[in-house]
C-alpha cells in the first residue's frame, strides 16, 4: 500500500508593493536598451543595480562592469558607459567627457533630487549634513556633489551628538535615500535638539519605496515565524527591511539571495511565513522561493497589499526610439 506524505501547512504573507522601484526598472531598461541600440559592449560602472543576480542577466546579454572608466580600453571608445542608479559624482562625468567618452546617466531621479536639495542647501550659504552610510555609492555620489569640506557625513545619533560646526545656525540635512525611515527620524530629532535652526530639505529625501517597503514588512511581521527579505548583502534597502521585521515582531528574519541560501533543515516547523524582497530584488527570484516552499509545504499565499506604486520614470530620450518588449526584461520579470 503506498503511503502519501502529507505536507506542512504554511501561510505565506506577501507583501506588496515589493521588489523593482521605478528607478531601479529604468536603470536596468536603460543597459537593455542601450544593448539593443548599440550592441555589446555596453560598459556600467559599477554595479546597475545592488543584486547579483541583475548583474550576471545584463553581462549575459553584453553588459561589462567597471569600476573606473580608466578599465575601459582605448578600441572601445566609442562604446556607451552606463552611470548606476546610485549616482556618481560630478568628477565622473567630467573624467567620461575628459576621455571623450559616450555616457549615459542612470542615476534615480529621486536621488537626484537629493542631490538637487544638497546644492540648495549650499546656495543658501548652509553647511550640508548627509544623513546615511558611509562608503555606500549613493552616499558618496551625494557629498561628490559639493565641495570637498562642504558635507559632512552623520550615521548615527552619536555622530549628531559630537557634531561642532563652525556656525550651528546655517546647517542643512538631507538623507540617503534607502534608510530606516525610524532611524533616520531619531537622528534628524537628536539634531533638531542640538541645532533647532537645521534646515530640512524642500521635500523628503527617504524615497516612497524605501518607505512603501518598510511599511509593509512592519504591517506583516507580528506573529511571522521567519520572515525572508530578496536582496543581497549590499543592499542598503534590503538590510533595513530585515532589521524592520524584527523590530515589528517577526521571530526571526534573514535576508536570501536565492531559494539555496534559506536554511531549510532549521525551518521546518514554521507555519507563518512573511516574505518581501528590496527595491534592486527581481520579481524572478521571489517566485523561485515561493515555488521552494510549494515543493515542501502545504502554500496558503496571503497577499498583504499596503500601498499602490504608479511610478515610472522614462529613460533618456536617446533610447526612446528602441522598443522594450516584455521577453526583453524576462530575465528578471519571468516570462508571465
Amino acid at each position: 500500500m503506498l503511503q502519501t506524505t502529507t505536507k506542512p501547512p504554511l501561510t505565506i504573507r506577501l507583501c506588496q508593493p515589493r521588489g523593482f522601484c521605478a528607478g531601479v526598472d529604468r536603470a536596468i531598461q536603460i543597459v537593455v536598451l542601450a544593448l539593443k541600440k548599440y550592441g555589446a559592449p555596453v560598459y556600467v560602472r559599477h554595479e546597475i543595480v545592488h543584486n547579483r543576480y541583475v548583474v550576471e542577466g545584463l553581462q549575459s546579454l553584453g553588459a561589462v562592469f567597471i569600476e573606473e572608466l580608466s578599465e575601459i580600453p582605448p578600441e572601445h571608445r566609442q562604446s556607451p558607459v552606463v552611470f548606476s542608479a546610485h549616482g556618481v559624482p560630478k568628477s565622473v562625468p567630467a573624467d567620461a567627457q575628459a576621455r571623450n567618452l559616450f555616457y549615459l546617466d542612470a542615476t534615480c531621479p529621486l536621488v537626484s533630487k537629493v542631490h538637487k536639495q544638497a546644492m540648495r542647501h549650499q546656495r543658501l550659504g548652509r553647511h550640508v549634513l548627509l544623513i546615511g552610510h558611509a562608503g555606500h555609492p549613493e552616499v558618496i555620489g551625494t557629498m561628490g556633489q559639493l565641495p570637498d569640506g562642504a558635507v559632512t557625513l552623520i550615521e548615527t545619533e552619536a555622530d549628531a551628538a559630537k557634531l561642532a560646526p563652525a556656525d550651528p545656525q546655517a546647517l542643512g540635512f538631507v538623507t540617503q535615500t534607502t534608510l530606516s525611515v525610524e532611524d533616520t527620524a531619531g537622528i534628524i530629532r537628536a539634531l533638531q535638539d542640538r541645532f533647532p535652526d537645521l534646515h530640512a530639505p524642500a521635500a523628503e529625501s527617504i524615497c516612497y519605496a524605501t518607505t512603501n517597503r518598510q511599511e509593509a514588512v512592519k504591517e506583516t511581521a507580528a506573529g511571522a515565524d521567519l520572515y525572508l527579505i530578496v536582496g543581497a548583502p549590499n543592499s542598503s534597502n534590503s538590510r533595513r527591511l530585515v532589521e524592520v521585521a524584527e523590530r515589528a515582531g517577526a521571530s526571526m528574519s534573514l535576508l536570501v539571495q536565492r531559494a539555496a541560501e534559506i536554511p531549510w533543515n532549521d525551518i521546518a516547523g514554521i507555519s507563518t511565513l512573511g516574505l518581501s524582497a528590496g527595491a534592486s530584488a527581481p520579481e524572478i527570484i521571489v517566485d523561485e522561493i515561493i515555488d521552494a516552499f510549494r515543493q515542501r509545504f502545504d502554500v496558503t499565499i496571503d497577499l498583504a497589499i499596503t500601498a499602490t506604486e504608479t511610478e515610472d520614470f522614462p529613460v533618456m530620450r536617446v533610447l526612446r526610439d528602441v522598443e522594450l518588449t516584455r521577453a526583453d526584461m524576462a530575465f528578471v520579470n519571468g516570462a508571465a
